[in-house]
C-alpha cells in the first residue's frame, strides 16, 4: 500500500486532528487567530500528528485526547515557519501574502 492509501486508510484520524486543530485555535486577539487559521488550515496531510498518534496507539493509549496533544506537533512547525519567515524578513510563502 502506497502513501495515498495509508492515507485513505486514516480519513478519519485526520478529520480529529483538523478538529483539534479548529478548537484548539483560539485567541483574544484576532489576527493571531487569523494569522492562525491561515497557516494552519490551508491543507496539508498532518503526517506529523498522524505519526505521534499511530506510535501512542502503538504503546497501548487510547482516548480522544490523543487528537488534541497530536496538534501540538503541527503548531510547533507552523510557529517554526513562521519564525524563520521572520529572521528571513520574508514577504510571502508559497508564493501568498
Amino acid at each position: 500500500m502506497g502513501a495515498k492509501g495509508i492515507l485513505k486508510e486514516l480519513e478519519g484520524e485526520v478529520g480529529a486532528i483538523n478538529q483539534a486543530l479548529v478548537n484548539n485555535l483560539q485567541s483574544h486577539v484576532p489576527l493571531i487567530s487569523e494569522v492562525g487559521r491561515h497557516i494552519l488550515l490551508s491543507g496539508g496531510k498532518r503526517i506529523r500528528p498522524l505519526l505521534f498518534l499511530l506510535s501512542a496507539r502503538m504503546c497501548g493509549c487510547q482516548g480522544s485526547y490523543l487528537a488534541d496533544f497530536s496538534t501540538i506537533f503541527e503548531y510547533l512547525h507552523a510557529a517554526t515557519l513562521l519564525h524563520d519567515d521572520v529572521v528571513d524578513a520574508a514577504a510571502v510563502r508559497r508564493d501568498h501574502l
